[in-house]
């Protein structure tokens, strides 16, 4: 029998010697590796911290003691020594394991973490609720340097040192977020990991402190003052010692055996203590150490994807940008993902990636359009959650042209219920001011990045990541914010469709009058007023959340307008979509054909 299929709980693999531990990281390598080509997922950041994961569960004791990975896709390793390696072939698929850390899922998840830099403000909670409580277990927050970019780790950073709370941070360090990570902490941490002279001279001076004979206190103390002195002298930088967290680091976050020695020895600390392991992002597979920013997400076997928009909008805007000056990407640690590394390869000096720091990336641009330029915020839409209090102080209120490209809008797969892109069109269109499109193809696009490049206001331009319909519009018109009927029919059921996805469905059925609402606000008042009255069933499909969404805005303009047919929402309901298949979410939402035929006849 495998080392692999031995190792059911992470008792299990305390009874493994020292030497046994790196053939069993071997096994867990490929079979990550394998199941992860097959489904898709995070893979390159899973490579890289097989080995720390292992050594975390040989010292710490969970899921007593509390291990927070951030980000949580870094979390298989985990997953297969807890108990789940039998359902890990079920990752990211319906009905199996989520890709991500989920408390729902398992005891030994201790938060459910999917966007990142929560890891510390959630450790140093455990860590208090324990001191509270009068319990008594270790909190481990591993926390990725790409995630380390990000403002709240630095608020956590700065209560955790104030407070002294004894919990144990592992910064793993392979210099990547998803594409390289970019600012002055990377290049702080790029000092850390070549100062290997403070570790060098710490570890000689402790082997002459160890063989002193013991002559007292004042001795003891004197070598701490020494050390110390040491660490403070051959550091480059003190920024966590002057948080109030003390450092260790750098080191080998590959090797086994001296990570356990040193978490060994930093359970003991009763203070904040940072471990700084320095890792190669797609450890062990060749393609994904030498193109780690590809294999950071891969897609499964016989995805079939369709077009991406991101290279749509990366074309629309290299265009744009060549006849005017002022046009500017801003994007958060996203630049692959958005498409917009396009953008970066021919106007270097026009692209701003901030890492991991949506709030600052949103005032960022605000500050841009004060300044006369037309920036374009490119980020997944379910990350732009985290500037929304940015988009109404910032933008909004001051009412400037940011244009905002909601990349991975709508009901998204595998990445479950961390990363839908479906509350977009609720919490925008409540901001008085902004206006939001979303195109029904690539062209439609394009079309509106020109218009949005014209606005004197902040416009959100919402879409999923691919496309299936080549051209919805066929016309050299240019985009004007009003509504299209994309299929004429005698019948009284009209469908108002937001969206590729939403008319794909909508098309799936017979004998209707299909519009392409491509302005989700403002709606488009003049058809509605000249093409429903109160004899028409109207449908509203959107792939969004009912409460706050396109549909509810037009019943409360027909309200209005004292226009009265039959009515009927298609949205998703008040619930968390925590499916891992997007079919599955749409399915039950009630948004199928089946469905929609039934509501049409």
């Amino acid at each position: 029998m495998s080392l692999l299929q031995q190792i059911n709980s992470p008792s299990d693999l305390k009874k493994l010697s020292i030497d046994q531990l790196s053939e069993y990281a071997a096994e867990v390598k490929d079979y990550i590796l394998r199941v992860s080509l097959k489904n898709g997922g995070h893979l390159a950041s899973n490579l890289g911290v097989i080995d720390m994961t292992i050594a975390l569960h040989y010292v710490f004791d969970c899921p007593k003691d509390k291990i927070i990975f951030d980000v949580g896709h870094q979390s298989y390793a985990h997953k297969i020594i807890t108990g789940r390696r039998d359902r890990f072939e079920s990752i990211r698929t319906e009905g199996g394991l989520s890709g991500f850390e989920s408390m729902l899922e398992s005891e030994y998840d201790a938060f459910s973490t999917g966007h990142a830099s929560t890891s510390l403000s959630a450790g140093l909670g455990l860590a208090r609720a324990r001191d509270l409580s009068g319990d008594n277990y270790d909190v481990v927050s591993v926390i990725g340097d790409g995630a380390l970019t990000g403002g709240m780790a630095y608020e956590a950073l700065n209560d955790i040192g104030a407070s002294k709370t004894r919990m144990i941070i592992v910064l793993n360090d392979n210099n990547m977020s998803i594409s390289k990570n970019v600012g002055s902490v990377s290049r702080y941490l790029n000092r850390l990991r070549i100062n290997a002279r403070y570790n060098k001279l710490k570890g000689t001076l402790k082997r002459g402190i160890d063989g002193l004979p013991f002559i007292g206190p004042v001795t003891v103390k004197l070598a701490e003052r020494i050390k110390t002195s040491l660490r403070l002298a051959t550091t480059p930088n003190k920024m966590f010692e002057q948080f109030g967290v003390r450092y260790y680091g750098a080191y080998d976050g590959h090797s086994i055996f001296d990570m356990i020695r040193i978490f060994s020895e930093l359970k003991k600390a009763n203070e904040p203590v940072l471990v700084h392991l320095i890792t190669n992002k797609g450890k062990g597979y060749a393609e994904a150490e030498s193109d780690p920013e590809r294999y950071h997400g891969i897609d499964g076997q016989n995805t079939g994807l369709a077009k991406k928009y991101s290279d749509d909008a990366a074309d629309a805007l290299i265009s744009l940008a060549e006849k005017d000056e002022k046009v500017v990407v801003v994007s958060a640690a996203m630049l692959s993902g958005t498409g917009m590394k396009k953008f970066a390869d021919v106007y270097p000096e026009r692209t701003f990636d901030v890492g991991i720091a949506e709030e600052h990336a949103v005032t960022m641009a605000a500050g841009m359009a004060a300044g006369g330029l037309k920036p374009f915020v490119a980020i997944y839409s379910t990350f732009l959650q985290r500037g929304f209090d940015q988009i109404i102080h910032d933008v909004c209120n001051n009412s400037l042209p940011v244009v905002f490209l909601l990349d991975r809008a709508g009901i998204n797969g595998a990445d479950g219920v961390t990363h839908q892109g479906i509350y977009d069109i609720s919490y925008l269109s409540m901001i008085p001011g902004m206006t939001v499109l979303t195109p029904s193809s690539g062209l439609e696009l394009r079309k509106m990045i020109e218009y949005a490049s014209t606005c004197s206001h902040p416009v959100a331009l919402r879409y999923p990541k691919c496309y299936l319909n080549s051209s919805t519009i066929n016309n050299d018109e240019a985009f004007n914010l009003k509504w299209s009927i994309l299929r004429k029919s005698d019948s009284k059921t009209i469908i108002l469709a937001t969206g590729s996805r939403m008319i794909d469905l909508a098309y799936k059925t017979t004998d209707t009058t299909i519009v392409n609402c491509s302005t989700i606000k403002p709606l488009d008042r003049e058809f509605i007023k000249e093409r429903i009255d109160s004899n028409s069933k109207v449908i509203t499909l959107e792939d969004g959340i009912k409460k706050g969404g396109f549909g509810e805005a037009v019943r409360e303009l027909l309200c209005e307008l004292s226009i009265a047919p039959e009515m009927h929402i298609m949205a998703f309901g008040d619930e968390l979509r925590t499916e891992l298949s997007s079919s599955a979410s749409m399915k039950a939402a009630g948004l199928t054909v089946e469905e929609l035929q039934k509501i049409c006849s």
